[in-house]
Order: structure tokens, then sequence, then C-alpha cells
């Protein structure tokens, strides 16, 4: 007999004469002459209702079934004799394939999300993290069907590199040395005996290696793990973290900001249509106006307006914010949030921000003053999507990289594709939790990674 999910169970128009079902007990009541026992197995938020007749050879055994047991269950499909369910199954057979003692910590009560997190190998069996990671199994599907139905190739791009995409710094060192006996040369670590030899890092972007493919094969994306090593310990920031990026060639920041939109628009309408069930929970238990924002994210015509303008805007607003707002100062999730959820009350895009504030690959603009880059910003979550055209003429980035720092052998590789065919090209990184968290409502990044690697803290 084949297993089914409980899934295709519930959405089944007609009895079955045989199912077999493998999962896990959720709850479990006894009645005369039965046991009604609820179990899931993950695919969907529902559970099924099994009924174990006390006449099975082993009922002693079934009674003692609790919370967190696993069991493999046959029987028929039928029509539920009860209020609540559609469908039950009269079990012929249940086989207790491990029995959880009492101490299993999660029980039929809501815990807190603090809780969880200290045992985050067991939260996914929770209706809310359970709905959150069949969500972002569903995005993943989706980002990969949005690329692939326009043409996109996928690009693998490195987890080990030399270079530092952002020129921020924060960075993982990767090394086989000693630590606690680091060979040194001028009283600094000698990393040409290093296993690479040189500095190594964990990658903070997949995008320089986007670029070379771009220049080859048109319009391509990458979709990973990324890593920052920043101090941080707010809601918005882990260690590691995934990001999707797309380069196009042939693009300018235009057409850049239309496909920015155009994905997010998607990937919203596509949660909607595909996973309703785990997000009527999200808008239930954790965020009410869920179902309208998305609604209105997916519906809406973003828009766009300068840096300069966005903060002219907020300056105007008359509200006090925390951190002042003026050009060539970054915006603040505060300001992104008031611009979203206050002024305009849809997504936006912000372009052309001040060069000291952005990285040396954007394309510097003829005023000098300002780059081609863009931030797209969305309700509840603020910059989801940060991206640029990117600099294609190599004497305007060799002085920029000049500028910042940065020595140019270690980009030899980057540089030569500006001397080597180069065309405008442009694209963008997609934050995936930053998303998972605008459509589930969920307002710590924590909660939307399976096993979050925050500063000390890496138990799991």
């Amino acid at each position: 007999m084949k297993r089914a999910k409980i899934v295709q169970l519930l959405k089944s128009e007609t009895p079955m004469d045989e199912v077999l079902i493998k999962g896990w007990i959720r709850t479990r009541r006894d009645s005369k002459g039965f046991s009604f026992i609820e179990v899931n197995d993950g695919s969907c938020l529902k559970n099924i209702q099994i009924v174990a007749d006390s006449s099975l050879s082993n009922y002693a055994d079934i009674a003692r079934l609790s919370t967190g047991s696993a069991v493999i269950i046959s029987g028929k499909l039928v029509e539920s004799m009860g209020a609540g369910q559609k469908w039950e199954v009269p079990a012929d057979r249940v086989e207790i394939v491990s029995l959880a003692p009492d101490s299993y910590p999660l029980q039929k009560k809501r815990h807190t999300d603090e809780f969880l997190r200290t045992i985050a190998h067991l939260r996914p069996r929770t209706n809310k993290y359970g709905a959150a990671f069949r969500i972002r199994s569903e995005l993943s599907y989706a980002i990969h069907k949005f690329f692939r139905d326009r043409g996109f190739k996928y690009i693998h791009s490195p987890i080990i590199t030399g270079a530092d995409c952002e020129g921020a710094g924060e960075l993982f060192r990767v090394t086989t040395l000693s630590l606690e006996n680091m060979p040194k040369k001028d009283g600094m670590a000698d990393y040409s005996q290093d296993f690479f030899g040189t500095e190594a890092n964990l990658t903070v972007s997949g995008q320089l290696s986007a670029e070379m493919f771009a220049l080859a094969l048109g319009d391509v994306y990458t979709f990973g793990p990324t890593f920052r090593a920043e101090n941080s310990h707010t809601s918005r920031h882990v260690a590691e973290f995934w990001m999707v990026e797309p380069e196009m060639a042939f693009c300018n920041l235009e057409g850049n900001m239309d496909l920015a939109e155009e994905i997010i628009k998607y990937l919203t309408a596509f949660i909607l249509d595909e996973s309703i069930e785990d997000l009527e929970l999200f808008a239930k238990f954790v965020d009410k106006s869920l179902m309208s924002t998305l609604e209105n994210i997916a519906s809406s015509d973003f828009e766009r307006l300068p840096y300069k303008s966005a903060v002219e805007i907020l300056n105007k607003s008359g509200k006090k914010f925390e951190y002042d707002i003026a050009f060539g100062k970054d915006l603040q999730a505060e300001h992104e949030r008031y611009l979203t959820e206050q002024h305009f009350k849809k997504p936006i895009i912000i372009f052309d921000y001040p060069k000291n504030i952005k990285p040396f690959y954007m394309r510097l603009n003829d005023d000098d003053k300002t780059v081609a880059a863009m931030d797209v910003l969305v309700p509840k979550i603020g910059e989801i999507i940060g991206g640029s055209q990117r600099e294609e003429r190599l004497d305007v980035l060799e002085k920029r990289m000049g500028a910042m720092g940065l020595p140019k052998n270690n980009y030899w590789w980057y540089l030569d594709s500006r001397r080597f065919g180069t065309v405008e090209h442009s694209g963008f990184g997609l934050g995936f939790e930053r998303l998972l968290m605008l459509v589930t409502g969920i307002s710590n990044i924590r909660d939307v990674i399976p096993f979050p690697r925050t500063p000390d803290s890496i138990e799991f």
C-alpha cells in the first residue's frame, strides 16, 4: 500500500478503501470503546482524525500514545460522523513507531517564540513553524520558476571567496592556519602559508560572480547562502542568510527596477494562491492586517522616486524620527516604513542614491554625486531589495575602487570583464528571509530561517 500524504487525503472528493498514513500524534482522547487520534505528517496545517477501535489487538498500547509519538496507520478514508472534519480514518492497524515521553516539550499550548528558539530542532513540529517552513519551501520553488520562465540561467556562485563585494569588511575568515600559533610576516598573519595562499572569507554576495556569467549567458541568477560578521542583535539581522541575486546584460536601471517590481508582485501573488491555509494561520494569530498588506503589494503599481525627493518628503513630514535624515545619509527602517505605510501606503522604489553610501560597483551618474542604485521598500519590512546598474566603464570603476581603498589585484578578474566586451548591465539582491517576514507577518528574522546564526548563538 502506497503512503498517502494527509494534504492529499483532506482534498479528496471520494472515500478510499485503503490508505496508509505515517506521521506524529498531535492529540489523543478516549471515548467509550474508541480512541480518537489527531495525526499530522507535516504536509499541511490540518490533522486527520484516526478512530482506533478497542478491538484492535494492541489497543492497550494505543491508549498510551502521547503527543509527539510516531505512528503508521492503515485503514479506510470515510466521511466523518463528527463535526469539524470532512474525512476520518477508522484504523485497521496502528503501528507504534516510537512513544514520546511525558517530557516532550511541545504540549498542546502556545509557546513563546523566545522559548522555541531554544529548541530550534523541535520547533518545526509546531503549527506556526511548520507553516512558516512550508511557505519557505514554496517560495524557493517559486523563485526558480519565476526566473526559468523568463529564460534566466541558474548560477552556483562560490561560498568561499577572496573578494569583499560590499567593501564593508564584515567578513568571516576562512583559514586552516593554527590560531594558537599563527605564522607571522612583518608582524602580520602570513596568509601565504594558508590553504589558498592568501586571505579567504565566506561570501557576502554572489553578485560579482553573477556579473561574470551575465556577460556571457545574458540573464542569470544566484540563490544561496551569504554571510556577514555584523555584531548585531536586532530582529532584522542574522550572520547567515539567503540571497536571490539576478544579473542582466544589456539592462539599465529602469529595466532593473521593472524586474524587481515584477518579482515581488509575482511571489506575493504566488503564495496567496498556493499557501492560503498556512497564510491564514499567520493572519489570525500573528498579523491581522497580513492579507490586506499582501493583496495591496500584489495589485499595486510601485511608486518610484529619487532619493533626494524621499529625503525631502521625510523632512517635510512633521514626524519626529529617532534618526535624523539629510542628503548623504542612508535611510533607516523607520524612514522606509513611514514612506511605505503612511505617505504612499504601498511599495516604493527609491533610486539615484549618493555615491558615498553605496558600494564601488554601482554606476556613477553624470552629476558625479549619485549612483544608479535602487532600493525596493515594502510596508512592514522596509528595504527588501537593493540593486543597481553596474559600472561598466573601466576607467571610472578603477577610480571608484581607488577612492574606496580596494586593492585592484584582488579584483583583476572583475576588471577584466570591463576590458573584454563590456556592456551595460544591472542586478539586485532580494533578501529571502525578509521576503518571508513580509509574507508571514513574522517580525523577527530568527523565526523564518531554520537554524538562525546570530552573535553568541550557533548551538544547532
